[in-house]
């Protein structure tokens, strides 16, 4: 696991030291390559992708981006072919921005096509309506340096929370949790949220191939089958803050209750196109 996790004094430069000749921009440009300073206490070498699928998201887009921390590497945006101004609001906040066509439907489609365009060796997934605070990735990356291979973002864990779930929706999430847990010797604590982080190399071992919003749960499921070490970070899920959510808390219950039955029935499961697409664009490079 490629991770590097550096301490630095209050008074040194989290770049790293100066150089023996001086002010030297060649020196500079190499050291920023080296590390990506997260603040001057600490600094990393991996660098981090965010994805982010949206779907009609334009208004939501400027807070989401706000949020999210100058030091990551670059960020996704997955459009599904939107018929708002999505795209060029992305570009005006964020002119280095990665837009990618969805091709297919659904957010676990989205998730996928996004995962295979990044170059980042951690991959963060947030969502577009402004119910993640971008400011809370320094947790999961600090997780995934210290040594787990999947960040799982908890809205029920000690410090999280929720202003977003209805009742029906908190008692659905509860007995969905405690199913996966007995059925998988998981100890999860929430598994509808799409907040999650893990190292680009997990993908090789979990083979996402649903196109829903299921898609979180089966991510947390086969992380747990394939042996994963995961580690919960409490997070908070404010209001989606414009437009309306595509959630259904029954139908997409119910497919998250397939999902789960599903994965306990079968061991292997099918690629997603993208998912093989990326393999062999690695195996071209070697």
């Amino acid at each position: 696991m490629s991770s590097f996790l550096r301490p630095a004094r209050s008074d040194e430069d989290p770049l790293g030291p100066p150089s023996p000749a001086g002010d030297n921009p060649d020196h500079h440009d190499r050291t920023t390559d080296r590390y990506r300073p997260v603040s001057c206490h600490l600094a990393i070498t991996p660098p981090v992708s965010v994805v982010i699928p949206a779907m009609n998201e334009a208004g939501n887009l400027p807070y989401v981006f706000k949020t999210l921390p100058g030091w990551i590497h670059e960020v996704v945006l997955v459009d599904g072919n939107s018929t708002d101004d999505t795209v060029r609001v992305a570009r005006e906040l964020r002119p280095d921005v990665k837009v990618v066509a969805q091709r297919g439907k659904g957010k676990g489609d989205a998730l996928i096509t996004g995962f295979a365009a990044c170059t980042g060796e951690i991959i963060v997934m947030v969502d577009a309506d402004g119910s993640a605070d971008g400011t809370e990735i320094v947790a999961y990356v600090s997780a995934l340096v210290a040594g787990a291979d999947f960040a799982k973002g908890s809205r029920f864990a000690n410090g999280g929370g929720t202003d977003d779930m209805t009742g029906i929706r908190k008692l659905g999430n509860r007995v969905l949790t405690a199913l996966v847990n007995a059925k998988f010797g998981a100890r999860y604590t929430d598994l509808c949220y799409g907040y999650n982080a893990f190292w680009k190399h997990c993908l090789d071992e979990i083979n996402l191939d649903c196109a829903g919003f299921e898609v979180e749960t089966l991510m947390n499921i086969r992380v747990v089958k394939a042996g994963l070490r995961v580690q919960e970070i409490p997070s908070h899920e404010y209001h989606r803050i414009h437009g309306d959510s595509n959630l259904r808390a029954v139908r997409d219950g119910l497919r998250v209750l397939k999902v789960i039955l599903g994965e306990r029935a079968s061991r292997r499961s099918r690629r997603h196109p993208a998912v093989v697409a990326m393999r062999a664009g690695r195996r071209e490079a070697r």
